[in-house]
């Protein structure tokens, strides 16, 4: 199974359908088919084997789909890589995944050939003025080649808070089945529906929910290349998307827009958020505003990403993740490995078609996150009586103070369900009696009027007294990555907070 095949097999029942557009700009099944067989023809021509690594370091643009298809159907691996990345960054991905060639898009092409000359890759530019004729120079190689399921299609870099990304080896089997399961039983997807690809597609998120999902079915993915809500919402409109995939943060940004409710967004059926916890009070004012549903779900770059899901024909719980997709197992441990009681907090571990085959060239790394066949997440939650999990929050994030546990995303479901409040990250500051004192960085919507002490006051009322925040700021942006989810480990605290 080559997850190529999808686009082929697509490709020749709907040729004339419309593939991915790009504002104004359309490309369809047949088209996109055949500037992936260029793109094939144009790795054989440079040697490329079986099992060679590529980087791809575009943008969302129609392009990425036609090089990453080109690249499964000639055999090779994907290793797609944030645009933005700089050369010493550029370096340490070739480097560690061993690609010796990286498509780069015109406007980053300097610092992708910056980091390709130190150790010797080559770089093709991608620019839309050109592109057209060097694939024309390439005979197209419509072959798809033969791959198993086992082997590795997509290596996928995760940002780890310490050290080096480590690459996750995501196999053939592994996407083709999440994507699968994604569009049949989760949100149902058909030829005539047409997906916001405002995701980074550079990312397991995007690649599995929007671009492989669209192609498994023949349906229209509308591409864009930096979100902003007001570009958001005239695609949303104009296009008449019918899927919306996002982090929790652009759905904020959506719902906060001053100018929402001037698009008409009637043909929007489904919502899908993942990435990050969406705030209770987020989900339920989007789906006011927006007249459609939210269905949450969630995953990890190591599963494919699609772990855990809302499903459409089960009740729906704002808040939960819902119960494991068709084929994976879910469970929630202790520190020995061992389940603990229902309603108890623990570790989600995962097992299951979705995990991936292991981190690249790290068997260590691997075992200690598959000791025993169940893939451990890092991520505190719980399961109630009807199976469906709670994320209580990142392992790594939760602040030991004083000897008590405080999951940030309990304190900031809080502050989201103040009027005041757009953003909301809770942070531990060192405190040298206390060990960690709870902080929180907080971002207002336009034209709010709120102090730091009156939230703060706010939160104390609804919370245990060592779980309120007793540093909190205001700010005018939080940090996010290249998804939109919010960075933590980026905030800085003022100087003149006055904690221990």
């Amino acid at each position: 199974m080559n997850l190529a095949s999808n686009l082929v097999k697509t490709a020749s029942g709907h040729p004339g359908r419309v593939a991915v557009r790009v504002g104004e700009t359309a490309t369809t099944y047949a088209e996109l088919d055949g500037l992936s067989a260029r793109v094939a023809g144009l790795l054989r021509d440079r040697g490329l084997e079986p099992g060679d690594r590529l980087g791809i370091m575009l943008p969302n643009v129609a392009e990425f789909a036609a090089v990453y298809y080109g690249v499964l159907r000639a055999g090779g691996i994907v290793v797609p890589m944030n645009p933005l990345l700089k050369a010493r960054e550029v370096a340490y991905y070739l480097t560690d995944s061993g690609a010796r060639l990286i498509f780069a898009w015109h406007t980053f092409a300097g610092e992708a050939q910056g980091g390709a000359e130190q150790v010797s890759s080559q770089v093709v530019v991608v620019e839309p003025g050109t592109w057209g004729g060097l694939l024309a120079s390439a005979d197209p190689d419509n072959r798809v080649l033969g791959r198993d399921d086992d082997d590795t299609a997509v290596i996928l870099y995760t940002s780890g808070t310490t050290g080096h990304p480590k690459g996750a080896e995501l196999t053939h089997g592994n996407l083709a089945r999440n994507t699968e399961v994604m569009t049949t039983d989760l949100i149902e997807l058909t030829p005539d529906d047409v997906i916001f690809g405002g995701l980074p597609l550079f990312h397991a998120f995007g690649q599995t929910c929007t671009l492989n999902a669209a192609v498994a079915v023949g349906a229209s993915l509308s591409l864009l290349p930096r979100f902003s809500p007001g570009e958001a919402l005239r695609i949303l409109a104009g296009h008449h998307v019918t899927v919306f995939a996002g982090v929790p943060t652009m759905f904020v940004a959506l719902l906060h827009d001053p100018h929402r409710a001037s698009y008409d967004l009637s043909a929007l059926r489904v919502c899908v958020s993942g990435g990050a916890a969406i705030p209770v009070e987020v989900l339920r004012g989007f789906e006011e505003a927006f007249g459609t549903f939210v269905l949450e779900g969630y995953g990890l770059s190591e599963t494919s990403p699609v772990a855990s899901f809302n499903h459409p024909d089960r009740p729906r719980k704002p808040g939960s993740i819902g119960t494991p997709i068709r084929g994976v197992q879910m469970r929630v441990v202790d520190k020995d490995g061992r389940e603990v009681p229902q309603g108890e907090a623990g570790e989600i571990v995962i097992r299951g078609h979705n995990v991936m085959k292991g981190y690249w060239r790290k068997p260590e790394e691997t075992a200690t996150a598959i000791p025993d066949g169940w893939f451990r997440t890092g991520d505190v939650g719980r399961v109630d009586e009807d199976g469906y999990f709670v994320i209580v929050d990142r392992k790594k994030d939760m602040i030991i103070r004083g000897g008590y546990n405080v999951y940030p995303r309990e304190i900031e479901e809080v502050l989201y369900e103040h009027p005041a409040v757009a953003e909301a990250a809770v942070i531990g500051l060192p405190h040298e009696a206390l060990g960690e004192e709870v902080g929180a960085a907080v971002r207002l919507k336009p034209g709010a009027d709120v102090t730091a002490a009156e939230l703060r006051d706010y939160v104390k009322a609804q919370v245990a007294a060592y779980k309120y925040p007793r540093a909190l700021w205001i700010v005018d942006e939080l940090p996010k990555g290249p998804t939109g989810k919010i960075v933590k480990r980026e905030i800085v605290p003022p100087a003149d907070l006055g904690i221990g």
